[in-house]
């Protein structure tokens, strides 16, 4: 500690002497030793005070006197810095952690868009924030597309733990018991089983059979979706009856079927899609309806983006939540 005061009084006397860059920068360097030597300000204060009265034996007492004021000061301001600094570290190295679970879950989630002759399918999922509490898994088995919608009511890290536990189990599946109601009850026992308490999550299974134009399909509480019927040029809702994944594992899934004509569009989406809130409030369904026969003469994932940028604006481009939307359209 000798050596810091005896180098402090020198560079202190270089500076009131020259009044130059120089010595200023030879403070700084002094500075930056002093933090790795874990010298407080306290103590810097302490050092600057003894200085003083060694440079000006007849200094004012008023003024000695004001440093025992600052030195009282930076007590309590060195305190709440180092706290500061602390959580700092803390969040930071949550961030971390959290954009290297986030990298993990996209890597892990990542599914391929079908690309089959007589449909057209575009399918896009926005997180609000880092982690995306929904998710949407396409498999292509035989002569028939498999489609997954799910929405965790919770988010987060737990939330994407969810999800890949959900992805997991269909694939696990075999062949045979992808029929919808059976994904839906095979993943609501593993869901009740390991699902931690408070936590939920709704979920939309369907199954296109592209020989016979079909579309089977069942839901979990999900957020109903449309089915567009080109002939009419009208949308009706699609049947989403089902209690939420989690809650009761002897529950017993429905499963409803609808025959897909040239040019019909079949549209799945999470609440984040419905549940758009601008300054008047919650948009109605008829905008996202609205939007779908606005876009209608575009592919199918062009009119997914396009939708998503125009309720993205709505909200001043601040999405509240999750955002996912798929389209299979069968062509003409």
């Amino acid at each position: 500690m000798e050596i810091f005061k005896s180098r402090y009084r020198h560079l202190l006397r270089s500076y009131l002497k020259e009044s130059s860059e120089k010595a200023l920068y030879q403070a700084q360097l002094f500075s930056r030793k002093s933090i790795l030597q874990q010298i407080s300000p306290e103590e810097i204060i302490s050092l600057h005070s003894e200085a003083l009265k060694e440079i000006f034996p007849d200094i004012q007492e008023e003024v000695l006197l004001s440093f025992d004021f600052l030195l009282e000061v930076m007590v309590d301001y060195g305190l709440a810095y180092q706290e500061h600094q602390s959580m700092r570290d803390q969040q930071f190295e949550i961030k971390s952690e959290i954009e290297i679970a986030a990298s993990i879950q996209e890597n892990l989630l990542e599914t391929s868009i079908p690309q089959i002759e007589d449909l057209d399918i575009g399918a896009t999922s926005i997180p609000a924030k880092q982690m995306n509490g929904d998710f949407y898994h396409f498999i292509q088995e035989g002569q028939s597309i498999h489609i997954a919608v799910a929405d965790v009511i919770g988010k987060g890290i737990p939330a994407a733990i969810c999800m890949s536990m959900i992805k997991y189990a269909i694939d696990s599946l075999p062949e045979s018991r992808k029929s919808p109601h059976f994904v839906l009850e095979s993943i609501n026992r593993v869901v009740e089983d390991n699902l931690e308490e408070g936590m939920f999550i709704t979920m939309f299974y369907g199954m296109y059979d592209k020989v016979n134009h079909s579309f089977t399909y069942g839901a979990a509480g999900h957020e109903q979706g449309f089915y567009y019927h080109s002939v009419t040029n009208s949308f009706e809702d699609i049947v989403t009856k089902g209690l939420v994944l989690g809650v009761d594992q002897n529950f017993t899934y429905e499963q409803y079927q609808k025959q897909v004509e040239p040019g019909d569009m079949i549209v799945l989406l999470s609440d984040g899609v419905t549940e758009a809130r601008t300054e008047e409030g919650f948009i109605e369904r008829s905008v996202i309806t609205d939007l779908i026969q606005k876009y209608k003469q575009l592919t199918a994932q062009e009119m997914v983006e396009q939708i998503y940028r125009d309720l993205e604006k709505m909200q001043n481009y601040e999405m509240n939540d999750d955002f996912t939307l798929i389209i299979l359209r069968r062509k003409v």
